[in-house]
């Protein structure tokens, strides 16, 4: 037989049809490729810059000024006022409102002039040790510019050769600056939200296509009872998955938990409905197992790029950091990472949990209003 012209534009023709039909998987074809390239494009970025920084002023004068000013002008530091107290210092780290402290210590001018070599501290929240690498480095540039600056002219020579003080870095909850106390506290957050979402989606996918979905929408059961029936089961499939990634990492790669476990608990059950939610209000947006299983990996892709997972979270745009809020997995992530690494109690990571019950309410909202129109 030969090729028939009108047979070939026939198919093509039906296969375009087809493909405006599937309005899931059209819009994957499309929207994934522009998500991918403005996340690469704009989003990643190793060297973290605009810090959160608190000041500790023990002491005033020329030098001091001109340090600070140093570090306003510094894009790595955004000064964001001062702190009195050891104590309330480490409580802003541990809660995640700064990223450094710095401490003027008493006297530090007098013991410069005399020789003393005093040392300014930089205290950093170093559970993610590439977020805070370039503005350490930063210091001993702005140290120099100071000194240039507060030393010149008649005070040429009151400031004693070579170096009239020391910038000394104390690393908190992460001193070794390893990568893996970093990176494995938030591969729970990761592989729960990718298995959890696919799983549930898939599953109620399955059953519409099976069919016995509509034996279910024929019955009393309200939106909220079988959005309940439906996901519960697949908490208990979290417990397992969390209490094996947690024997993993106190046995394999012997991660810290610093924290309590009350606050653990609570958001890393909140964090497993959220995701549950999502994966029931994606079932109730497609038709197929293909279409949840696309949709499942959209919303994983933001989940690795915009939580702060891979890449520093301050390294990010302004608008990448206020879109990751809408992103449950940003807020779980540091939930586990305050709690395991920081020593975080509720009251620290108290944003965090109202967070992500917020976007359950949301989510379950829409799932169950996207649930009663499968019902008309």
């Amino acid at each position: 037989m030969s090729f028939s012209l009108a047979r070939f534009l026939a198919v093509l023709t039906k296969e375009f049809i087809q493909m405006r039909r599937d309005r899931v998987t059209f819009a994957m074809m499309i929207g994934l490729p522009i998500m991918q390239l403005l996340l690469f494009g704009f989003v990643i970025n190793s060297d973290a810059r605009h810090m959160p920084t608190l000041i500790e002023v023990n002491d005033d004068g020329p030098l001091v000024r001109a340090v600070i000013s140093g570090m306003r002008m510094s894009e790595y530091f955004d000064i964001q006022g001062s702190v009195s107290g050891a104590e309330n210092g480490e409580q802003a780290l541990r809660e995640g409102s700064a990223s450094f402290v710095v401490v003027i210590p008493d006297n530090f001018e007098r013991d410069v002039v005399r020789g003393l070599r005093p040392e300014l501290l930089v205290v950093a929240d170093a559970s993610d040790p590439a977020a805070i690498g370039g503005a350490v480095g930063a210091m001993d540039g702005i140290v120099k510019v100071a000194m240039t600056e507060t030393f010149a002219g008649p005070l040429a020579g009151v400031a004693p050769a070579p170096a009239p003080f020391g910038v000394a870095v104390h690393r908190l909850y992460n001193p070794e600056g390893s990568t893996t106390t970093n990176i494995v506290p938030g591969l729970l957050a990761i592989i729960l939200s990718m298995t959890l979402v696919m799983m549930t989606a898939i599953a109620i996918v399955k059953e519409t296509e099976r069919g016995t979905m509509e034996m279910l929408i024929a019955t009393p059961a309200r939106p909220m009872e079988v959005m309940l029936g439906k996901i519960l089961p697949y908490v208990l499939v979290g417990y397992v998955q969390t209490v094996l990634f947690l024997l993993a990492g106190f046995t394999v790669f012997d991660v810290p938990f610093e924290g309590a476990w009350r606050a653990f608990f609570i958001g890393f059950n909140l964090f497993i409905i959220v995701n549950l939610a999502l994966g029931f209000l994606i079932s109730a947006l497609v038709r197929s197992q293909m279409q949840a299983m696309q949709l499942s990996m959209f919303t994983i892709l933001p989940s690795v790029l915009l939580s702060g997972f891979l890449f520093p979270f301050a390294a990010m745009p302004g608008w990448a950091q206020v879109l990751s809020n809408v992103v449950p997995t940003t807020h779980f992530l540091r939930v586990v990472r305050g709690v395991m690494l920081k020593g975080g109690d509720i009251s620290d990571v108290a944003g965090e949990l109202w967070a992500l019950v917020a976007l359950l309410i949301v989510i379950s909202a829409i799932a169950m209003m996207r649930y009663r129109r499968t019902l008309d």
